[in-house]
Formats: C-alpha cells, structure tokens, sequence
C-alpha cells in the first residue's frame, strides 16, 4: 500500500469569488454529500493521514463542513482548509472545535484577485480575529498566504498592493519590525506561536491551451500527494482542477486498483525518470518551483 503525505478532498467546486489567478472550472456545480465523504475516507483507509479540503471551490461554502470534520475525526484523519476566508466569521462557531481541523490556509491573496472586495481592514480583521481565538483555545495552525508576487515587474505589484493587509497584520501582532524587510518569496516567516505568513510568486494553473515548459522535470504529485474531485474523479495533484489526467473514479473502483493503475505508474514512473509524460504537466509552471 502506497502512502501519501496528503490527499486533497474537494468537498466543493463552488465558489463565492472570482479570482483572477484563479480559473473557473467547466465542470457541473458540486457540493459532495456527506455519505459519498464518508465512503470516500473509508476507501483511502490507511493511504495518510492528513486530507486537505481543497482543490477548486471555497469549502466554508458546504453547508455540512462540520459533519465533515466530525466524520474525519471519527476515523482518524487530520485536515487542512484552504479557503479565501471571506466566510469565517459565519462558520467559525461550526469549525473551531472541531479536534480534526488541523491547520487553516488564508489565501488572502484573494482580496486583491477580486472586484467583489470592499474593505481591506474588515476581510482581514475578521481572519486575525479567527486566527487569534484559535491560537488561544485550540492547536490549530494558522497559514496566511500572500501568493501574488510578479516575477515580470521591476516595480512588484503584488508587493504594493499588500502593504496595506500586512500593515493589519503587524498591529495585530504588534511586531517590532515591518514584516515586508523580514519576507523573502518563496520562504515564511513565524508571526506568532503557531502562526505564519508566506509570500510567493503568482503562478497559473496548468492549461492544456497553454505553451509547454519542456519534456523534463519532476513533481511530487503520485508521490507524496494525489487528489479526488468532488465527483469522485481521482487526479495526481491540487492542480488538475478540471481532471484532465483522470486516474479513475473513487466512487466506482477501489482506490488501491486506481493508484497503482497503468496511467498512474506511466506518471509516477516518468517523474522518478525526470522525465514529464502527461501534456497537462507539461503545462505546469508550477512544478518548476521544486528544480529537482
């Protein structure tokens, strides 16, 4: 049995944004029930640990994202959220207890990604407000993420357009230091126990319309990660949004039969290789990231 450091559930594909660096997935608006969550977690047994609510969609939408977190619980998985966190104060009572969630990721590079926003300091104080009260009652990981950095500008917008979000975040934390002299891209820095803030380079998601990056090169998906869409649809990582390289359906095949399958292994095989065999990974900037 192959073990995974992660697998990413999306227990939605709905959204309430539309952010740019974001594409909206083609695929029918799902939100997974709960009984087709709990045969899903009963088949991925033993394969990790840890599962992510995350792949396309905004999982604080899912009206049952409690029930959720207690199934997980019950059966010994440990979960991430990443969500653009625009909803948290409405579910925060639903969550904040709950002994499964591990760790929460704020993408809030989400604010500056969208038109719908209005006020900076109202997003973010009600995300530093959630983040302290879980520090304080709960184990719970906090990761604020700035993703949105340009790699192409001699003056970065990304870096302007947050300086007021990390203005907020340095009075919260009343931190004796300005936090953009302590970020370097790509790394995080601690803000508090069990609080960090990373900022990195905005990156697209991989598109087969796009230009490749070259036949070589290596990723992590098949091999410490793989992710299920909310229809069932099994695909090697968080990043194949529209499950392009469809590995098989969880909900009609074991999981085991669906990993060690012929495509799944041509995959696996041909990153060990550094040697890149699907078209959509190809087409993926993001793997550039690991240069191994």
């Amino acid at each position: 049995m192959k073990k995974y450091k992660k697998i990413y559930i999306e227990i939605t594909n709905v959204c309430n944004l539309s952010c740019s660096f974001c594409p909206e997935t083609k695929r029918p608006p799902e939100f997974m029930a709960l009984s087709t969550f709990e045969d899903i977690l009963n088949k991925i047994s033993g394969y990790t640990k840890h599962i992510y609510f995350h792949i396309k969609g905004e999982p604080l939408l899912h009206p049952e994202v409690d029930k959720f977190l207690e199934s997980a619980n019950k059966r010994g998985f440990k979960v991430n959220i990443t969500t653009n966190g625009t909803l948290i104060s409405k579910v925060k009572n639903k969550i904040i207890d709950k002994p499964a969630l591990r760790q929460m990721n704020f993408s809030l590079h989400s604010f500056h990604g969208n038109c719908a926003f209005g006020d900076a300091k109202e997003y973010i104080d009600s995300i530093m407000s959630f983040t302290k009260e879980a520090v304080e009652k709960t184990p719970m990981i906090i990761s604020l993420r700035l993703w949105n950095l340009q790699e192409d500008t001699k003056v970065n917008e990304g870096k302007n357009k947050n300086e007021e979000i990390l203005e907020i975040i340095e009075r919260t934390f009343n931190l004796p230091y300005k936090i953009a002299e302590q970020l370097i891209p790509e790394r995080g820095i601690m803000l508090s126990e069990r609080v960090f803030l990373n900022q990195a380079y905005e990156f697209k998601w991989p598109d087969l319309l796009e230009e490749e990056f070259g036949e070589s090169g290596f990723c992590y998906g098949m091999r410490d990660q793989v992710g299920i869409l909310a229809d069932g649809t099994v695909v090697p990582c968080c990043l194949d949004g529209e499950g392009i390289v469809n590995l098989g359906n969880i909900l009609e095949k074991n999981f085991d039969d669906i990993v060690e399958g012929k495509r799944a292994a041509a995959l696996y095989h041909g990153f060990s290789d550094r040697k890149v065999v699907e078209e959509l990974c190809r087409k993926c900037g993001y793997r550039r990231r690991f240069n191994l």
